[in-house]
């Protein structure tokens, strides 16, 4: 059975099927080591399905792909190497040394990024906003904040959410990251962020990747789009439609972190509205919201 080597130093963040992340020393120089799990047949479908977005091997098919060696704007940290067994596959990239970037960089670097030829991989992953508010459903929807102050509004959103995905899948469609926040970008080569985590690379609406950036970022939504705006190649999308696929993209994710949070600290003692300053909580409401004119915006 697999392990980590003693000395190995584990690195935060884990994912479905993603067993850890560490740092090692091979050859007198410093890797990341990411063990990718291979799920049981029983377990969540996605995980086996190559286009949803929690497949779980797509991390070491970006890899082994070398798709984004050296894509615009945004690209993959060198691979060492890439090791399968019965059991999972071990991904192993060079060390990337960290960077002081900030939003309105990594928003440029979105915006050529979705320029890059991804080619037509079958294991690129497609609909992850669907997928992400599908499993929300398996889970009853947003329930927690169905006993917040937000109630009213998030019930409303999420009676909706099939109109504004439909919305979203009429967009232009162009490669997506799909998980860009500042602790997957470590890097930076000149004018490109390099990125350590792709496990959800994919193909999405036109602006979803900024959305999700501005949940993570101290700027606001609007510089950050502008800023997208100003790298994204012509005839790749309007500002209009980028505008939407980065609103619905950074609405939905936002209730739907906040909801998530809630939940966890939900159950135990005392009133729900004395845990929204909880410390696993509060950021999640705070994204929320900075969100506030976006939300303005799909309610009409």
């Amino acid at each position: 059975m697999w392990q980590p080597e003693p000395g190995w130093r584990r690195l935060p963040g884990a994912g479905p099927s993603t067993a850890g992340v560490w740092v090692a020393t091979e050859g007198g120089r410093e890797v990341v080591v990411k063990r990718l799990l291979r799920p049981e047949p029983h377990e969540v479908a996605g995980l086996h399905d190559p286009r949803d977005v929690n497949y779980w091997r797509r991390a070491a098919d970006v890899a082994l792909s070398g798709v984004v060696a050296h894509s615009p704007g945004l690209r993959e940290a060198p691979v060492v190497r890439v090791e399968e067994d019965d059991d999972g596959v071990t991904v192993v990239h060079a060390w990337v040394p960290e960077a002081e970037t900030t939003g309105l960089f990594l928003a440029t670097c979105l915006g050529r990024f979705a320029a890059a030829d991804l080619g037509t991989q079958p294991w690129l992953a497609r609909g992850q906003l669907r997928s992400r508010l599908a499993l929300v459903d398996r889970r009853g929807g947003w329930r927690t904040l169905s006993r917040t102050p937000a109630a009213d509004i998030a019930d409303h959103l999420w009676r909706v959410r099939d109109l504004w995905l439909e919305r979203c899948d009429a967009l232009p469609q162009v490669p997506q990251h799909g998980d860009l926040v500042a602790a997957n970008v470590r890097g930076r080569d000149g004018d490109d962020a390099v990125a350590i985590d792709w496990a959800h690379l994919g193909t999405g609406p036109v602006g979803a990747d900024v959305g999700y950036l501005s949940l993570s970022t101290r700027e606001g939504f609007e510089p950050l789009l502008d800023a997208y705006l100003s790298a994204l190649p012509p005839g790749l999308g309007t500002a209009e439609e980028a505008a939407l696929g980065a609103r619905v993209t950074a609405v939905y994710t936002a209730l739907t972190r906040a909801d998530w949070a809630l939940a966890l600290v939900a159950e135990g003692e005392g009133a729900l509205a004395g845990k929204f300053k909880h410390p696993s909580v509060a950021p999640y409401l705070r994204a929320l919201q900075a969100q506030v004119t976006q939300i303005e915006a799909l309610l009409g």
